[in-house]
């Protein structure tokens, strides 16, 4: 797919209005994309880590498409299977602890809230740590990073489990709107991880 600069769009008469829809319809094709490459669901992390590349190169007017993306998909899904597999580990046990309340044993009130807040801070630092992926890089130091930042930036880490629950919002509403929402919500971490690098 070729990308065109932004002084010839300008030159084309392409206004902000039609630029910033763009790169909307370019983050709901990146969602489709995501969810698609996370089908196996340990795939997931390396699926966002794509999705967030494709989105870098379309924003800083490079070439981006199907291909790349596949291409950074399989980079990242060498060790970002194990991600995965770790992130759906702590899922289980987040919902042993849900049983745990729910069986009103002694402590499970406190347990359960403890369970459901360390998972939100995984979450939140997972996708972090999935946006800030390079090829080459560490997970699991992209990971423990990605925590830190997690934990010192709560006004972004709000906005990303504001973008988790528009995801739930969409699935109850309509279970395909999940796909395109991945991509915004992938956009939002991007943003959120630029606006701490700034």
């Amino acid at each position: 797919m070729s990308v065109t600069s932004p002084s010839v769009r300008a030159r084309r008469g392409e206004s902000a209005f039609q630029r910033g829809f763009a790169v909307f319809a370019e983050c709901l094709l990146t969602g489709v994309w995501t969810f698609l490459a996370a089908l196996p669901l340990v795939t997931l992390p390396a699926a966002v880590a794509a999705g967030a590349a494709h989105l870098r190169r379309h924003l800083g007017q490079e070439a981006s498409g199907w291909r790349q993306f596949v291409q950074d998909w399989r980079t990242a899904v060498r060790r970002g299977w194990l991600a995965g597999l770790a992130g759906w580990a702590a899922l289980a046990l987040v919902w042993a602890d849900l049983a745990v309340v729910r069986a009103g044993l002694p402590g499970g009130a406190f347990v359960g809230t403890a369970g459901v807040l360390a998972a939100l801070v995984a979450v939140v630092a997972a996708l972090r740590a999935a946006v800030s992926w390079e090829p080459g890089a560490s997970w699991r130091a992209l990971f423990a990073a990605a925590v830190r930042r997690t934990v010192l930036d709560p006004a972004g880490s709000s906005a990303l489990i504001c973008g988790f629950a528009v995801i739930a919002a969409s699935a109850w509403f309509a279970a395909p709107l999940v796909a395109p929402a991945l991509g915004i919500v992938t956009a939002a971490a991007l943003a959120v991880e630029r606006r701490r690098a700034g």
